[in-house]
């Protein structure tokens, strides 16, 4: 019994993790896909906007979370000078990336079209703030 219950128990966490990224994605028609990544690089769950193709393939995006829970490790040695890390910002010719770390050491990954405004970007990145916060209580 106790493994059934467990399994129905992973369920229950995949498919409310996929609803925050759902809920996230709806934010905005700028938002190309919201992930949530955990602190190894895997990812936990995941939505692309309906009628997009990715970016990357799934090979280059697997290294680029990777990389991104790298940098989001190395950063921790800094949270007592600093102060903890809210967001990073990355702004690439094709595409923006935002990304929120989690205490326990996972992130949101979020991608964004670029040709976003920069006063609807910052518009959106504190949307984003504010519904995270919501969703981690």
């Amino acid at each position: 019994m106790e493994k059934k219950e467990h399994n129905q128990a992973g369920r229950d966490v995949a498919i409310k993790n996929k609803e925050k990224c759902h809920n996230l994605l709806l934010l905005s028609q700028k938002i190309r896909y919201v992930g949530i990544i955990n602190r190894f690089g895997r990812t936990v769950a995941g939505q692309l906007r309906v009628g997009l193709i990715p970016l990357l393939n799934v090979e280059q995006a697997i290294n680029e979370h990777f990389v991104e829970a790298t940098r989001n490790q190395l950063r921790k040695a800094f949270d007592e000078s600093l102060g903890t890390t809210l967001y990073t910002l990355t702004v690439n010719k094709r595409v923006i990336t935002l990304t929120f770390p989690f205490q326990s050491g996972g992130f949101y990954y979020i991608t964004i079209d670029n040709d976003i405004g920069m006063e609807e970007l910052v518009k959106l990145t504190n949307l984003l703030i504010e519904k995270i916060n919501l969703n981690s209580n």
